[in-house]
């Protein structure tokens, strides 16, 4: 184990001595000084941080065996353990009888701090590997299939199970990406260790995608909403850029997160284009709009916007607009729609009637109606 380095021996050099009157001393597995209080001493060679190391116990030295060690001064030298591993030592200079009380002390507090940097190594290197089998998922390249089952089951992720995905975005420009990404990374270590079942990853500066696991899909839609808010709530206390946060479709299977992430991503574009004031989405709310997406330039969807396209002909076409979106939006209910766009019940009659002269459709068949609709969606 190669762990104590110059940054952690400074570290345990400054935080011990605030606490004791005496001069401490870092020394690596081979006894070099790595920090002292006495900057003069960097670099040497302790020959009582070598005893210490070669006994792996306590050593004292008092004044008059200081003749006979190099680069040695009166004092207690201790050995450095992490998880039962000797990786260093620590000294404490002053006449033995004076130090002596505060070597373990000081002792405790060092390898306290070895302990935690140690931890702290293990959970980013599995965070990386974790991260790296998350951005492999959201790819889901069919060759792929059989390494991926393997990845996770080394994982302990099990495929059988729901998976949910939830996109979040900090907005920001072109100067803010750098503060972006760190607010990311330090989300996702607070994560780590208030969430530890969910996987992270950093998919781009300002993007970061969370996967939940659920045991069935069963209440999916309000667990979401519930699973929205706890993640909200996080992603405030660690970032102060605005940002939304989307939540995609549960499904199961080793392509269960790429199909999440994709249905995330396209509920987060359509409902900030229907209301950019909103910063959860889920695609539970947006479902008909976010499959419909898929079907993006092709012939059957060029049809599907010939509606709208007709409507939009007409000089009063976004006053006809606005209307039509009132009318799907109260569930074609005329009062209210008329209550909502402040018009008479009359005027309202008028503008379907030119909506349906210009489209060419039967407003008073359902079939009809639905086509207007999804036209609307893909328009």
């Amino acid at each position: 184990m190669n762990m104590l380095n110059t940054g952690l021996a400074q570290e345990i050099v400054t935080r011990t001595m605030r606490i004791i009157p005496f001069n401490v001393n870092v020394m690596d597995a081979k006894g070099v000084i790595l920090a002292s209080g006495d900057p003069g001493r960097v670099g040497q060679l302790h020959d009582g941080a070598l005893l210490a190391l070669a006994k792996k116990q306590p050593v004292e030295i008092d004044a008059a065996s200081t003749r006979h060690l190099h680069g040695a001064k009166a004092g207690v030298n201790l050995p450095l353990a992490v998880n039962g591993q000797i990786v260093g030592a620590l000294g404490l200079s002053g006449e033995p009888d004076q130090v002596r009380q505060f070597g373990q002390l000081v002792q405790l507090t060092a390898e306290m701090i070895l302990e935690q940097a140690s931890l702290t190594s293990e959970l980013q290197h599995d965070s990386r590997y974790r991260e790296a089998f998350l951005l492999n998922l959201l790819r889901c390249e069919a060759s792929q299939r059989a390494e991926l089952e393997a990845w996770g089951q080394r994982l302990g992720m099990d495929f059988t199970r729901t998976q949910v995905v939830f996109l979040l975005e900090l907005q920001v420009d072109q100067a803010g990406t750098e503060r972006a990404l760190a607010d990311i990374q330090r989300l996702q270590m607070r994560m780590l260790a208030r969430q530890p079942s969910v996987l992270t990853a950093t998919v781009t500066p300002c993007e970061m995608v969370i996967v939940d696991t659920y045991e069935t899909a069963k209440n999916i839609e309000r667990a979401g909403q519930r699973r929205l808010q706890v993640f909200s709530d996080l992603v405030q206390e660690e970032c102060q850029l605005p940002f939304t946060l989307a939540m995609g479709i549960a499904q199961i299977g080793v392509e269960a997160v790429s199909i999440s992430y994709q249905s995330a991503r396209q509920a987060a574009l359509i409902g900030l284009r229907r209301n950019p004031r909103l910063k959860h989405f889920s695609y539970y709310d947006l479902a008909l709009p976010v499959l419909l997406s898929g079907l993006g330039n092709s012939w059957q969807a060029n049809q599907l916007r010939l509606p709208i396209a007709r409507l939009g002909q007409d000089r009063n076409r976004e006053m006809l607009r606005e209307t039509l979106d009132a009318w799907f939006a109260n569930d074609e209910n005329m009062g209210a729609t008329a209550k909502a766009l402040d018009i008479h019940r009359n005027t309202l009659d008028y503008r379907l009637r030119r909506v349906a002269e210009l489209t060419g459709l039967d407003l008073a068949r359902s079939e009809e109606r639905l086509l207007l609709y999804v036209s609307t969606l893909l328009a």
